[in-house]
């Protein structure tokens, strides 16, 4: 703690001086304000929750620009090859909060998140809760789905609606940001061709990505659609200021005002870019859906691929019309322009207060979206537009900036790193501290990354590894009949050949398929996994 204090009273004195020069001098005051303040370093969680890895500019997206989740790269790290460690939302926030597998933490499906009671379920405390012990002021705000009872320990000012239900409960924070809504943007009637937003029950106009588009109210309840959340699709008829997503950000700016002389561990959980994918104005139409590409692989007939059927894809052909797929990008984008925009007046808050040098700040997606992708929405597989995802983490003075890091990494790596910068004693986790990989030490961590997923049994592939672009794909048992895919995205990005499988000269690959298992062995062993045996038994080719 001393070395970082004294590196923390260098930087301030370098900084301050670099602002006068420049004339920056609300910066320097920021910075001369915290002398004699809290030296413990804090968190700043950030964490949209569908965000695919590419839908960046920092990762070459052509489209859009997000030059305030940039700078996050800038002045720390960026993860070139991040993967979620379940690509669905509450096994996989279970994971990141604890830094347990999923097959640890026992949350493997949706059915176990909130409420859930179980004996033996996520019983490991999650970050907050050690911070929490350890003078840390934890509040967290925006999309929970976690176990409930870990929540207890968060100091927002306000944790329950109107009606006294908790925003950490089935259906958040939509709670509390509907009882937000009824004050500054009052219910009306629906016009023609409008529906109701599921999350803030407010009015958006459909376009031929709804699955309503061109139907009457009056038809949908005669059809008894059953509407969910990734079927909507337009323009939500809303003033930009009172969005979910700008909620969301005013809540955690708030909170960095409020906390700013005491160490504080923020989380902010980003609704969007999940669906329901309802950009308001500027940002619907800002991408005009006429110039957007349609993936590559939106043509893939998938005959040797274990998700031919996956996500109702042969159901929801929409998702494989090249035509409208282009409105859901259109919005898709839109909506992540906003959660950039929002980021940068976070950040600016950090400045404003002379935090930005003593906070870790850590941007990372829980998982992807298809958007179109071998004619797929959604989340739930492991192609690489769902398991694959961003991840930025800054701390100045102790992550060098502009740092790039090439290793594979896992979000189940969070809970250690979080850990090791905020200098607490190390608790047993399953994943490591990223530190060793960003400082260039660490030689062994982030030769591959392990993804799960457990949410029907082996009905499904039940985990993915990828080492030196090779991935593999496999259900966790012996007797499933489930396709093995293995992939080569050196030479095929997009993942339409599968190399084993159906594939009669199959056989020819059995070396590599065996590295890769070797590799996934080694992780099931070092994490207590039951389904060691089944992986070692089952035939690969």
């Amino acid at each position: 703690m001393r070395k970082y204090t004294q590196n923390r009273r260098e930087f301030l004195k370098a900084a301050a001086i670099s602002a006068a020069v420049t004339g920056l001098s609300g910066y320097a005051e920021g910075l001369r304000i915290t002398e004699g303040r809290n030296n413990k370093p804090n968190l700043l969680f950030i964490m949209p929750d569908q965000l695919r890895w590419d839908a960046l500019s920092i990762a070459g997206n052509a489209v859009i620009q997000t030059p305030n989740i940039d700078r996050l790269a800038r002045q720390g790290a960026y993860f070139k090859n991040a993967y979620s460690a379940c690509a669905v939302c509450g096994p996989v926030r279970s994971t990141i909060l604890t830094g347990h597998t999923v097959e640890n933490t026992g949350v493997r499906n949706h059915d176990l998140v909130y409420y859930a009671e179980k004996e033996g379920l996520m019983t490991q405390p999650t970050f907050d809760e050690i911070l929490t012990e350890q003078g840390y002021q934890c509040e967290y705000y925006g999309k929970w789905h976690s176990v409930s009872k870990h929540a207890a320990i968060y100091k927002n000012p306000f944790n329950k609606d109107k009606k006294g239900r908790s925003v950490f409960g089935p259906e958040g924070q939509s709670l509390i940001y509907r009882d937000y809504l009824d004050q500054h943007v009052p219910q009306r009637e629906l016009k023609e061709g409008e529906f109701y937003d599921d999350i803030s029950q407010r009015p958006y106009r459909a376009n031929p990505m709804d699955r309503c588009y061109g139907m009457s109210n009056a038809q949908v309840k005669a059809n008894q659609l059953q509407i969910v959340q990734p079927d909507q699709h337009g323009e939500l008829l809303m003033d930009k200021e009172h969005t979910i997503t700008a909620f969301q950000a005013r809540q955690t700016m708030e909170a960095i005002e409020r906390l700013k002389d005491k160490p504080f561990s923020i989380t902010c959980s980003f609704q969007c870019p999940h669906t329901p994918i309802l950009p308001t104005q500027p940002y619907y139409g800002m991408y005009p859906a006429k110039d957007m590409v349609p993936p590559a692989s939106i043509d893939d007939a998938m005959t040797n691929s274990p998700y031919q059927a996956a996500n109702g894809r042969k159901k929801l052909t929409e998702y494989g019309d090249k035509d409208k797929i282009k409105y859901m990008i259109s919005d898709y984008y839109g909506i992540v322009k906003e959660v950039d925009d929002w980021v940068g007046e976070i950040l600016k808050t950090l400045d404003k207060h002379g935090l930005t040098e003593n906070t870790l700040v850590i941007f990372v997606s829980d998982h992807g979206e298809m958007l179109g992708s071998h004619g797929m929405r959604e989340k739930n597989v492991f192609y690489e537009e769902s398991s694959h995802i961003p991840l930025l983490i800054c701390l100045p003075g102790h992550i060098k900036g502009n740092t790039t890091v090439n290793g594979y990494v896992s979000s189940l790596d969070l809970f250690a790193t979080i850990l090791d910068y905020l200098n607490i004693k190390e608790h047993q986790s399953n994943g490591k501290s990223l530190r060793g990989l960003i400082e260039g030490t660490d030689r062994e961590h982030g030769n591959y990354v392990v993804t799960e997923w457990d949410f029907r049994g082996d009905v499904e592939p039940n985990y993915m590894i990828v080492k030196d672009g090779w991935k593999l794909i496999i259900p966790y048992s012996e007797k499933s009949p489930v396709l093995n895919a293995m992939y080569d995205l050196n030479t095929d990005p997009y993942e339409m050949n599968n190399l084993i499988g159906k594939n009669p000269d199959g056989r020819r690959y059995s070396e590599k398929t065996e590295e890769l298992r070797a590799c996934l062995l080694e992780w099931l062993k070092k994490n207590g996994s039951s389904r060691y045996e089944g992986v070692r038994k089952r035939k690969l080719v």
